[in-house]
């Protein structure tokens, strides 16, 4: 349980760390970047064993890390998109929502148990995130655009479900450092050559405060990874429940930081779905 509430915690506080490249007009793909090396440089930096570089690809899990870098770049440039043509709220509740589809792969792909106060609990939690994310009565009204949101659901509970998948059968529990640093630098070389095409069109200065964002974000991001990965490699701990606690866990954990932080205002909705999400939280535990 304590690399659950590490994840939460860290990936939590990413939230903070998003929020203030607003404020200090930060570019946000630079910072991605610069995070993801500074990502790759922790998790290499902190591996159990050496290696060299040969050996990383003759893993059996080298393609998966490839992809998963792939789609870490693809998600991140699907939720810009969502937010830019419907709004942040349509957004957050695509990309936390998506949590549905671990849960259902998990049950199948893994036998995990089912029962009524189980069901009952995932159904009560994605209700929560939905209530807490939404900040106006606008999300998803009306049919048109909405292909991004699709896109960014999908692609969110894919990276969760093929991480799970990677992680069970191929990642031996002390190469996740090395794991998890291969997928950030495969996430940085795609970064790297979005960049490099944007600077074709466009030249322009890297900036120093963007490599500083990128570092600052680069730290939390390498370890809300790592506790999720070591999360999932607990004997007992099933999936379906850890990625419900995880999403919701981090839904409260950072509406609180935006009320007490960033004076964020909560509608009668979010407070509800704050009391359902404990509620979930609860139901979903006692179940496992």
């Amino acid at each position: 349980m304590i690399y659950l509430a590490l994840s939460i915690l860290f990936s939590s506080g990413l939230f903070i760390i998003f929020k203030l490249f607003g404020v200090y007009k930060i570019d946000a793909l630079k910072a991605i970047v610069v995070n993801y090396l500074v990502a790759l440089t922790f998790g290499f930096l902190n591996a159990n064993r050496t290696f060299s570089v040969a050996e990383i690809i003759d893993q059996n899990w080298f393609f998966g890390a490839v992809i998963l870098g792939a789609m870490f770049v693809s998600v991140f440039f699907v939720m810009a998109k969502t937010s830019q043509v419907n709004g942040v709220s349509v957004a957050s509740v695509a990309g936390k929502m998506s949590v549905v589809i671990p849960v259902f792969f998990g049950v199948f792909l893994y036998n995990e148990t089912v029962t009524m106060l189980k069901i009952s609990g995932i159904v009560i939690a994605l209700i929560a995130v939905y209530l807490a994310s939404v900040k106006n009565d606008n999300v998803f009204k009306g049919k048109s655009n909405l292909l991004f949101p699709a896109l960014l659901f999908i692609g969110s509970g894919f990276i969760d479900t093929f991480l799970k998948y990677i992680e069970t059968n191929y990642v031996l529990k002390e190469d996740v450092s090395i794991f998890s640093g291969t997928l950030f630098g495969i996430a940085a070389i795609f970064g790297i050559i979005i960049l490099a095409l944007k600077s074709i069109k466009k030249a322009e200065a890297f900036g120093v405060k963007n490599i500083i964002a990128g570092i600052v974000l680069g730290i939390p991001n390498y370890y809300s990874i790592i506790f999720l990965i070591k999360a999932l490699q607990v004997e007992g701990f099933e999936s379906s429940t850890l990625f419900t606690l995880n999403n919701v866990g981090i839904v409260i954990f950072s509406t609180i930081i935006g009320v007490i932080l960033f004076k964020e205002k909560l509608t009668s909705k979010n407070i509800l779905g704050i009391i359902l999400a404990i509620l979930g939280i609860v139901m979903v535990t006692f179940a496992s």
